[in-house]
């Protein structure tokens, strides 16, 4: 949901089943962290009464739509690149579907519609916004068919995140999560008609040039050890990263910058004098902000 994108407050929240997409027109992903058993989100759940004709909520019923302007676009979530497809096609993955529930009942979507728990609605990381897909639970063959209108989840491993009815209706609202076979269902029009994105006009806006890092006062230049939170091809994506990488670290002693290195934009810490010094400023970055770090020769 969109405002559950803004909730990223703190990266370590890096889980999937609530997880986030981009806020409309296109803001950084939501994710929420889940609770010791896994069973949902952290501050999130079933709801407090469950509507009596739930397990006979229809499907939803697949039509051909225009493809969101904004949502489709690629985008960056915990260092990762996601690019969507901008549109519809033939799509078939199979893994874990997770489910989101109160806590973003009644919230933005990605695509800034209203998020409904109880419609079948769910979100996913890359397929085009809106489309529809059948998700089969893998142990009992039941299925139902959603309309995808949100991004998320972000989770490896994740492949899906349901709405809670379309949770309910698969039998894994209880258990928080299940294996599944998620397929793109096609509207009859598709078959014919593709739905590319309109385009969109982008600004130009020169390239700023990449903060070098200083080398500390009694280190050879090039000398020591930094610590990476991502690497990209892309200098704009490396960018982005690094704002966003700012944003989380702001209020505490960490000076993230960007080099590009080995045909990479790498966004790192440090330098710092040895291999030692880094690996617990590693630690402690991991441990406070949640992000995947990696030791490197400066």
């Amino acid at each position: 949901m969109s405002r559950r994108l803004a909730v990223i407050a703190c990266i370590a929240l890096l889980a999937g089943c609530a997880a986030a997409p981009p806020e409309p027109p296109g803001t950084a992903p939501r994710v929420s962290a889940p609770t010791a058993s896994s069973r949902y989100y952290a501050d999130d759940g079933p709801p407090d009464s469950v509507p009596p004709n739930l397990d006979a909520l229809p499907d939803a019923v697949p039509r051909l739509e225009p493809l969101h302007r904004f949502a489709n676009r690629p985008y960056v979530v915990m260092g990762r690149e996601y690019v969507p497809a901008t549109s519809l096609r033939p799509y078939r993955e199979r893994g874990v579907a997770s489910w989101y529930g109160r806590k973003f009942h009644g919230r933005r979507t990605s695509i800034g519609e209203t998020y409904d728990m109880f419609a079948m609605t769910a979100a996913h990381p890359t397929l085009p916004l809106p489309s529809y897909a059948r998700v089969t639970n893998a142990a009992t063959g039941a299925s139902v068919v959603v309309r995808v209108n949100d991004r998320g989840p972000f989770l490896h491993g994740r492949v899906i995140d349901l709405s809670y009815a379309a949770a309910h209706r698969l039998g894994i609202a209880q258990r928080g999560s299940g294996e599944v076979e998620v397929e793109a269902m096609l509207p009859p029009e598709a078959a014919a008609t593709a739905l590319p994105l309109p385009p969109v006009a982008q600004p130009a806006t020169p390239a700023s040039p990449p903060i070098v890092a200083e080398t500390p006062a009694g280190l050879p230049a090039g000398a020591g050890f930094v610590v990476q939170l991502g690497a990209f091809a892309n200098f704009a994506n490396a960018q982005s990263f690094l704002a966003h990488v700012q944003n989380q670290t702001a209020s505490a002693s960490v000076e993230p910058r960007v080099r590009q290195s080995g045909g990479l934009w790498r966004v790192y810490v440090g330098p710092y004098a040895d291999r030692d010094e880094a690996v617990r400023a590693a630690d402690r970055i991991a441990g406070a902000f949640g992000f995947a770090t990696a030791v490197r020769p400066h």
